[in-house]
């Protein structure tokens, strides 16, 4: 089942506050591979493996059901 961005978008902002968010269909709409883009105070003093790592673990149901997804 494709992931929506919608989807991606509402997980995400519910779980922090967004300053700047991007989210790309690089899969030209099946929805199979994704790039974001998140800016947030939530990753304030935290270096750029902590980030990785709280996204995925944000999206891991979502990324599971992807063939591709970056940051």
């Amino acid at each position: 089942m494709p992931i929506s961005r919608t989807e991606l978008e509402g997980s995400i902002r519910s779980a922090i506050p967004i300053t700047h968010l991007e989210i790309i269909d690089q899969s030209n709409g099946c929805g199979e591979n994704y790039a974001v883009f998140v800016v947030s105070a939530a990753f304030e003093g935290k270096n750029t493996l902590a980030r990785h790592r709280f996204i995925n673990d944000l999206l891991k149901d979502q990324i599971a059901r992807m063939h591709a997804f970056s940051q």
